[in-house]
């Protein structure tokens, strides 16, 4: 059974990963109204792996005896200037993400919960990926410039990615 504190933040983390998901979802649909059909696949199979983090945090909880609670989701930011300016506030929600894990261990370490300790482990090492993803679309984005036939040629490459859940 989980303590209050490691439930609540659990559940907090459970609506946050739905939260990054329906902001994804935002960041499609602008790339969808610009023309950018490969970009805005790459957000929609990133929601989807936002998802099914959402799930297992909630299959979690239920497993070691709570109670998964949905809550109402904030706006997600919906107006973005650039494809690169979606890269970067992606990565800025992924970092937060990396800290509400790590806020979510320490609370763990500290009740001594090692079950949780090492469902926990699973997303940090998925941090460490996500962030470094979206650090490296960044400095393609950054190389690519005003390059339109290669900012072509990589959007047709992320129209490709598929996300499989693991």
């Amino acid at each position: 059974m989980l303590n209050k504190e490691l439930l609540d933040a659990l559940n907090e983390q459970m609506n946050h990963e739905y939260f990054a998901a329906h902001a994804y979802m935002a960041m499609a649909s602008y790339c969808d109204s610009e023309s950018y059909e490969g970009f805005a696949n790459f957000y929609i199979q990133q929601a989807k792996e936002e998802r099914f983090h959402g799930k297992k945090i909630y299959d979690y909880i239920n497993d070691r005896g709570g109670h998964a609670k949905f809550t109402a989701l904030p706006a997600p930011k919906v107006d973005f200037n650039s494809i690169l300016e979606t890269f970067k506030d992606g990565l800025a929600q992924e970092q937060d993400v990396t800290k509400r894990f790590y806020n979510l261990s320490e609370i763990a370490h500290r009740e001594k919960d090692y079950a949780t300790i090492s469902f926990l482990n699973w997303f940090l090492d998925e941090q460490v990926e996500e962030e470094s993803m979206f650090e490296t679309h960044i400095d393609y984005l950054n190389r690519i410039g005003d390059d339109c036939n290669t900012l072509y040629l990589y959007e047709k490459e992320l129209a490709t990615r598929s996300f499989d859940e693991e």
